[in-house]
């Protein structure tokens, strides 16, 4: 059977990558943008199954008119992915506060407000699947990212918390995690903080390398998560594993080894 998504950010990037497949199988897609002529192909071409709505996702009252709107032309919604959101580069003591407070705006209150938006959808028609957008970076940090990290990994915990809320309303909840690709993310969706001459030096030895992968790769991985009878909470894609895999067993090995001083803070004896 065909579905009815709803997407945010489909100008570019992923966004649009992911809408395009769906529509080219047979789906029907809200295709959510700021600026909706960059969708006038799609909707040239796909014009009984395609929505273009324009959308600034941090507009709380406009996120809840195009639910509504999107209700109203396809009647439910199957999949909900919150795809809209860019990067800010600039070290913790760099970043003002008007920067970070608008990236949490985007990358996380706008998908928190899609969340709210959908969910008494997706509870009166017994189900539905909602993706979170949070790369990589939901789940381990760079220096120089801090507030793109921040805002990553507070959807995470959002998310983690939802999943239990919902999954008895036949909903559920998965945050998709990739690793870098050759998107327009860096040219388009990149913002910078001034940079203090300070971190010159933190700047040039720690600047993280990254393996770029396909796009055009994720889509099979996107279409088997959608349609999987029980998907997973997190999927990480891309070839950065091996890393977030050290990365959690050395979390692991640092609390096992200050077990004895967490004890104590919980009033038992040092062994």
């Amino acid at each position: 059977m065909s579905k009815t998504w709803f997407i945010t950010g489909t100008s570019s990037g992923f966004g649009r990558l992911w809408a395009e497949a769906a529509l080219e199988r047979g789906d029907r897609v809200v295709a959510t943008a700021r600026n909706t002529e960059t969708l006038d192909d799609l909707a040239e071409r796909f014009p009984d199954t395609v929505l273009p709505l324009e959308l600034d996702v941090t507009d709380r009252e406009a996120v809840l008119e195009a639910v509504e709107r999107a209700g109203q032309r396809f009647g439910r919604l199957d999949i909900v992915l919150n795809n809209a959101g860019y990067g800010h580069v600039g070290m913790v003591e760099e970043v003002t506060e008007r920067e970070l407070r608008q990236q949490l705006e985007t990358n996380f209150f706008g998908a928190v407000w899609v969340t709210q938006a959908v969910l008494p959808v997706l509870r009166r028609q017994g189900g539905g699947h909602l993706l979170q957008v949070t790369s990589e970076g939901g789940v381990r940090a760079y220096p120089g990212f801090g507030a793109y990290h921040a805002s990553k990994w507070a959807v995470e915990g959002l998310t983690e918390a939802l999943a239990g809320e919902v999954e008895d309303f036949g909903i559920h909840v998965t945050c998709v995690e990739p690793g870098p690709f050759a998107t327009d993310f860096a040219s388009r969706g990149l913002r910078t903080s001034q940079e203090l001459p300070a971190y010159d030096a933190t700047r040039a030895t720690k600047s993280p390398e990254f393996r770029i992968g396909d796009p055009a790769a994720t889509v099979p991985a996107i279409l088997a998560l959608v349609d999987a009878e029980n998907p997973p909470r997190r999927l990480i894609l891309g070839d950065v594993f091996p890393e977030v895999e050290a990365i959690y067993e050395d979390r692991l090995k640092t609390w096992r080894d200050w077990q004895p001083v967490s004890l104590r803070a919980f009033g038992h004896p040092a062994e």
